[in-house]
């Protein structure tokens, strides 16, 4: 009779299976979107369940995006370009947001201050084709930003964010400590 040693091996194969299956199923290259879009490139951003995919177009320096979040319903994301510095200030936001009705909301909004009113502006820069969906468990941003001038040489400030909450239409305030005051960076879309 054989000992435990092959049944063992056998149990750690199938637990580092299925173990690498579930990390990779959260990447953003495994992502299919249920409307049939694709993206060129892609990353995992590193905190608040976050994944940003794009096309950049050389021809219109413009960008089409789809930024992707974990979010409940009644909660909000946000994906911004902050052409003036690196933080949260000064950056040119995507909202999505679950209206009372169930339809999904998206529009874009200058971030002018550290209490910024959320209230649907024009960006410095174009944005066309703003949507947002919501299937399982996340919301979706889609849009073409750009063009973009210089914007993308050398990298462009990034900056995500969620929060729990909308009142009347209007994201409340998201988290001050934790992963929401690390969810900046920078990427460059030309190379990657």
């Amino acid at each position: 009779m054989a000992g435990p040693g092959p049944v063992l091996f056998a149990l750690c194969i199938v637990l580092c299976s299925l173990r690498m299956a579930s990390s990779q199923a959260g990447t953003c290259a495994n992502h299919t979107f249920s409307s049939d879009r694709a993206f060129a490139s892609c990353t995992d951003l590193p905190v608040l369940g976050a994944h940003l995919h794009w096309t950049y177009d050389a021809a219109s320096d413009s960008l089409h995006v789809a930024y992707r979040a974990t979010q409940s319903p009644s909660g909000w994301i946000a994906w911004a370009i902050n052409p003036t510095g690196t933080g949260m200030a000064g950056s040119q936001a995507i909202v999505a947001l679950q209206n009372s009705d169930g339809t999904m909301r998206a529009y874009t909004t200058p971030v002018d201050s550290y209490s910024p009113s959320m209230a649907e502006k024009e960006l410095s820069f174009g944005v066309s084709n703003v949507t947002a969906e919501y299937e399982g468990g996340e919301m979706a941003i889609f849009a073409v930003v750009g063009p973009l001038g210089n914007g993308t040489a050398g990298g462009v400030n990034q900056v995500w964010q969620a929060g729990d909450s909308v009142v009347g239409g209007v994201p409340q305030a998201h988290a001050t400590s934790g992963d929401n005051v690390k969810s900046t960076g920078t990427i460059d879309f030309v190379s990657k």
